[in-house]
This record gives C-alpha cells, structure tokens and sequence, in this order.
C-alpha cells in the first residue's frame, strides 16, 4: 500500500533552499513514510498539537524537521513545510 506524496507550496520553497545531502535525507524520509514504514525512534515522528493538531513531524536531523499529513482514507501523503524549529514555529 503505497501513499500518494503531494507537497504544498511553502514545502516546495523550502526544499529549494537545502542542501544536496539533505535533500538526499528528506526524499529518503518522504519515499518510507509513503510506504507507510515506520520510522526509526532517531526520527522522532510524533504528532503535533495546536494549529498543526492533524499533522506529524519528524527530526530528520537535529535541527531539520518536516511536517507532513497522511490522509489515511485516500492514501495521500501531504508534505507541509521543512525547515528549523525557528523557521517552522
């Protein structure tokens, strides 16, 4: 059962700005999570609270999160925003 990945636009700006390898790590992460694997405890997926409380994120680094949404009943996996703690809250 594999996810459809769709990416919103700040997502897309975002992505832009990081580096090679990093971008390496993030398709990485997006290509398991649309698989519907789960993650390592390293990556510390959680779910969010507040305005973001029907997403998730997870620590691809210490300082590189990606916040992303599965919609469980359409097989759809959004990714909203990567970045920094301090760009992303």
């Amino acid at each position: 059962m594999k996810y459809e990945i769709r990416v919103l636009k700040e997502y897309k700006k975002n992505y832009k700005k990081l580096s090679i390898n990093d971008k390496n790590l993030v398709d990485e992460i997006v290509y398991r999570l649309s698989k519907n694997e789960t993650l390592e405890r390293k990556y510390k997926d959680h779910k969010l609270k507040g305005e973001f409380k029907e997403c998730r994120e997870c620590h691809i680094k210490p300082d590189l999160l990606l916040i992303y949404q599965k919609q469980e009943t359409k097989l759809i996996l959004t990714c909203i925003n990567i970045g920094s703690h301090s760009e992303l809250f």
